[in-house]
């Protein structure tokens, strides 16, 4: 997932999934889900033949996750005093969870192209600028304000980083299918990405430059040196 602002990584997708694996778990979310209304823990374990202890352990499990919102209700329909108390329900949450290994992360690259799109329709100022400018943006706020290791960064963001010398390579591409097909726009924006979050980290004294190679991102970070004619790279 790219992460913004934070010092860790946390992988919360990957715990829902494993959260779905065990076979009750997965019953009770799949008739949770399929009912019109917030189902009961009484519901839920007569209509899948469990204890209702074991149905409320595997229905708080998925709450837990996320996977199921928790609303608590009134089935009887009195209020006031004597009503009794709210029954608690399940329903399913708005969360959307995937996991892709290795890590893809194609939701942000339709976001950074759709913004683009928009813009330029706007402003009248070509796509493809305005895309390396959200590009270098977002990546400026991925490195976050406490940051310093770039290499933290990338291994957050899926780039799988590895050094090589002075200079790093990236294992992963976060867009890789999108890259293959449309190689110019999405490896462009990937550089600029990148360079957003260089200049993020200020002192990282990386620069990013494209060098595509088998089984690596487009973007290679090379030490950041004057070049030739005496100005320094972008």
């Amino acid at each position: 997932m790219f992460v913004e602002h934070a010092k860790e990584a946390p992988r919360p997708d990957v715990s829902a999934v494993a959260a779905l694996d065990e076979p009750t778990r997965r019953r009770l979310y799949d008739h949770v889900v399929r009912q019109p209304g917030p189902v009961s823990r009484d519901e839920a374990a007569e209509a899948l033949g469990l204890a209702r202890q074991t149905a409320a352990f595997h229905l708080d499990r998925l709450a837990d996750e996320s996977l199921l919102d928790v609303v608590y209700e009134r089935r009887s329909g009195r209020t006031g005093p004597g009503a009794g108390r709210p029954a608690k329900l399940y329903r399913r949450s708005a969360r959307q969870v995937a996991v892709t290994i290795p890590e893809r992360h194609y939701e942000l690259a339709g976001r950074l192209l759709a913004q683009a799109l928009e813009e330029s329709e706007s402003t009248g100022e070509p796509v493809r600028p305005v895309l390396h400018r959200k590009a270098r943006e977002l990546g400026t706020r991925l490195a976050g304000p406490d940051q310093a290791d770039v290499l933290a960064v990338l291994e957050e963001n899926g780039f799988e980083p590895r050094e090589d010398g002075d200079a790093i390579v990236l294992g992963n591409c976060p867009f890789h299918a999108l890259a293959r097909e449309h190689t110019q726009t999405v490896c462009g924006m990937n550089l600029h990405l990148l360079r957003g979050v260089l200049d993020g980290l200020a002192q990282s004294g990386l620069r990013a430059c494209l060098a595509p190679s088998p089984g690596h991102c487009c973007v290679r970070l090379e030490p950041d040196s004057p070049s030739a004619d005496g100005v320094r790279a972008s």
